[in-house]
């Protein structure tokens, strides 16, 4: 994808300036991995009580764990579009759940704003912002390596028969006919793992991004991680998709305790790596995930307690559905053993990634640089209000609905829910309320109506979207 010319001329600043300032200080290797569903509740470290997660616990111990973070979205593709882009629900590119909907050619992504400040650039996951063919495939949006699953309805098999690796198909035969030989997020995790010495042997600082496709469905694990749970998990049944999309599963619970503890393996051996490189100190991680749970829509009935203290769940605006862990470790910078409840979301990672890279993020984005909080020095600067939005999609004509579509919106401790389109938006406060169970609409109509005044100027209305086909796959 040629880059348009007033954006080249962006990322040539962006990058000039970040030049000037790598003359006297190396900027910091970036780390980002995101689990796919993985609940607030469903860490040790966030209260996990039959989950084990000691790497991802540990990463809490030696840094910065967050209590008040949101994910792009409730849901997959729009939370990615948030990462990427630096833009809100109500303004970024992708704002259907297809997983197939393509980034635009003239959208910036944080990997160009790095790319172009002189790091090296990975990707190891499920990228969901454009399928191959499209603009929107991550070679062409600032990744100089990407291997993974692109279109996120593939990235739903966990035993594919094909992944990518830039733009050419890397098959797994062994995984056809039945067979399930080949675990994706193990070859995805293994390259991931191996990045950071391509970034030593080239002598550049690397941003290494990792998002990974569990704990979501389909719920399938090597037996080596179910294992540790047979005899602790207490199942309810079997879980069987009737759309016959996903696997059949007999034990699902115990399937889900070992997907969320081998993503904590993938932490772990990432981890080492970077130990055995001597790359610790100057390498910042970042963990989160990228909704909040989708357990409810599996029918656990609230066995793990993933959204912890919160309601709702993915799909929908109530803290269960956006608030996601987050921690961010960077050794002899960040204080280890911290919390932190200042509010902030997926619109933030780009101008924070950015500064700490010594460059510059796009003038048009709607987040804010959170490195004052991270590293404890200077003033940090506070949003007006986090927003969010998922307006109702018609696949065919790769259209949104004219109605007012499912919003949240927090404005310090004051949070505004519409849940679903066209109806009334709710209200709590946060302060006293985190579980959202009392509407204080009717008891104080003027904050009601401010926040329902910010739903309607924080948006413009959707681009059309479609899926480009796929020739790889059905």
């Amino acid at each position: 994808m040629p880059i348009n010319t007033s954006r080249r001329q962006f990322l040539r600043f962006a990058a000039g300036a970040a030049a000037l300032q790598a003359q006297t200080v190396q900027p910091p290797n970036i780390v980002f991995i995101m689990a796919d569903d993985l609940g607030y509740g469903d860490l040790g470290c966030y209260g996990q009580k039959l989950i084990k997660t000691p790497n991802i616990d540990q990463l809490a111990a030696e840094g910065m764990r967050f209590t008040d973070c949101y994910a792009g979205c409730t849901v997959c593709a729009p939370s990615r579009s948030v990462l990427m882009t630096g833009k809100h629900t109500g303004h970024t590119s992708v704002r259907a759940n297809t997983g197939g909907v393509p980034l635009l050619a003239e959208d910036v992504t944080v990997a160009e704003v790095l790319k172009e400040a002189g790091y090296l650039t990975g990707g190891f996951g499920k990228w969901g912002l454009g399928d191959i063919n499209s603009d929107g495939v991550p070679w062409k949006q600032g990744f100089d390596t990407f291997f993974g699953f692109l279109h996120q309805i593939h990235a739903h098999y966990q035993y594919p028969g094909f992944l990518y690796y830039n733009g050419e198909v890397q098959p797994y035969r062994d995984n056809n006919g039945g067979y399930k030989e080949i675990y994706a997020n193990d070859q995805m995790a293994r390259q991931a793992a191996a990045f950071p010495l391509e970034g030593k042997m080239k002598k550049k600082p690397f941003f290494l991004y990792v998002p990974l496709t569990l704990p979501h469905l389909e719920l399938l694990v090597p037996s080596d991680s179910m294992q540790p749970y047979d005899k602790t998990i207490i199942e309810d049944g079997a879980f069987h998709d009737p759309r016959n999309h996903y696997a059949h599963q007999n034990k699902p619970r115990t399937a889900y305790a070992g997907m969320v503890s081998r993503v904590d393996r993938y932490v772990g051996d990432i981890m080492a790596a970077l130990k055995e490189l001597s790359l610790e100190e100057n390498t910042i991680v970042f963990f989160c995930s990228d909704n909040g749970t989708a357990a409810p829509l599996w029918n656990d009935k609230g066995y793990f307690n993933s959204a912890g203290p919160f309601r709702g769940h993915k799909t929908n605006m109530y803290e269960g559905g956006i608030r996601t862990p987050m921690i961010v470790r960077w050794k002899g910078r960040i204080k280890p053993g911290s919390v932190s409840g200042f509010p902030w979301y997926f619109a933030d990672v780009m101008p924070t990634l950015a500064e700490l890279a010594g460059a510059k993020a796009p003038a048009d984005i709607d987040g804010i640089s959170i490195v004052p909080t991270l590293l404890g020095k200077g003033t940090q600067k506070k949003h007006e209000y986090l927003y969010w939005e998922l307006p109702k999609y018609d696949k065919a004509s790769g259209t949104f609905a004219d109605d007012v579509p499912m919003q949240a919106v927090r404005m310090g401790n004051w949070k505004g829910v519409r849940p679903k389109a066209g109806g009334a938006l709710e209200l709590y406060d946060l302060s006293k309320d985190i579980g959202e169970k009392t509407d204080l609409a009717a008891k104080f109509p003027t904050v009601a109506k401010k926040l329902e005044e910010i739903c309607q100027r924080a948006r413009t209305k959707p681009r059309v979207q479609k899926d480009i086909p796929n020739p790889h796959w059905q």
